[in-house]
């Protein structure tokens, strides 16, 4: 089966490079256009384009879809180029660009999308980080065939991946690319023989994953130590969790609720640091003590807290983020 490949991430490279190894014929892939990234801020192709460029794919890069939006040439030439191609199929993973009417009809198959969730849960931009973040079991990829709604589409394949304990957005991204990918070449190979079914989406069970926000990775030291420990893991590589001591800004990657700290420390104010040692430096939080394992200064390398203390002067007593305003002080705030 001649395909087109809409897409641009890591994520996306995998399906990709899987589609191209299992021997179907990519006819053109779209990409995003290139990015600046890195300290030189010098313009990066994307993963998906380096892959194509590499294997003599054809690559269209596109600012916009929309035929009457803001570059309807770009439009115009991807129409063409799809239509040129004599695809039967676009499969879709991470693209970025929303795909109008014209676009998901292009093709006799229609548009195949690769989601890293199990529709209708978090259907959106960010389904990884908010399943980590929710404090979810398990995940896993859903083979979609787009329609114009969000995520809407009916459902052809789905498998489920359990979450663990220790998984951050980046190391289940990775584990839901590579099941993506297998999946994909699975619906695939059952659409060329007739064997691919369409399930509705339920109507129960509807979540979204709204796009992560830089302003989220400030820690709230108010919240339970459980649910600070998963946004650390789910804001992990991006955009990484932080805190301050005073007017410095430290990242903290890696933390877990101390169960035994929480059984043997009275109650103290969110944020205060309570006790510092190689393992870990330990942190009140609203309900429980917070362990820290791995920390960052601003322009520093992630280190692990016997490191990050070897260079860094923290000790008990000190407060991480804002003092939480009590009661009291509310009031006395209130009256000054």
């Amino acid at each position: 089966m001649k395909l087109v490949f809409a897409g641009t991430p890591a994520f996306a490279r995998v399906a990709l490079e899987r589609l191209h190894a299992a021997g179907f014929e990519i006819a053109l892939v779209l990409t995003q256009p290139d990015r600046p990234a890195g300290r030189g801020m010098k313009l990066q192709a994307s993963p998906v384009k380096q892959f194509a460029l590499e294997h003599g794919i054809p690559v269209a890069q596109p600012r916009s879809l929309r035929l009457d939006g803001k570059y309807p040439e770009d439009a115009l030439a991807a129409r063409e180029a799809i239509a040129a191609s004599g695809a039967q199929a676009m499969v879709v993973a991470a693209y970025g660009l929303i795909l109008p009417r014209w676009a998901l009809g292009a093709l006799p198959r229609g548009c195949l999308n690769i989601h890293a969730s199990l529709l209708p849960r978090w259907r959106g931009a960010a389904p990884i980080h908010r399943a980590i973040e929710a404090g979810d079991a398990e995940t896993g990829v859903t083979i979609m065939q787009m329609d114009e709604g969000l995520d809407t589409g009916d459902m052809l394949l789905a498998e489920r991946l359990p979450i663990a304990p220790e998984d951050t957005t980046g190391s289940l991204h990775d584990k839901l690319a590579d099941l993506g990918g297998r999946l994909i070449v699975e619906a695939l190979e059952l659409a060329a023989c007739g064997g691919l079914q369409r399930t509705s989406q339920p109507a129960e069970g509807v979540t979204y994953a709204h796009k992560i926000d830089k302003a989220e990775a400030t820690i709230d030291w108010r919240e339970p130590a459980v649910v600070i420990g998963r946004r650390v893991r789910a804001f992990d590589p991006f955009p990484g969790a932080s805190t301050s001591l005073g007017d410095e800004t430290i990242k903290v990657w890696a933390a877990r609720p101390d169960t035994d700290a929480t059984a043997a420390v009275s109650p103290a104010v969110p944020g205060r640091v309570l006790s510092v040692g190689p393992s870990g430096i330990d942190v009140a939080t609203g309900q429980g003590v917070l362990r820290l394992t791995e920390l960052q200064r601003a322009g520093g390398k992630r280190l692990s807290a016997a490191e990050f203390l070897r260079g860094f002067a923290l000790a008990p007593g000190q407060q991480l983020g804002a003092v939480p305003v009590t009661g009291h002080d509310a009031a006395t705030t209130a009256r000054s």
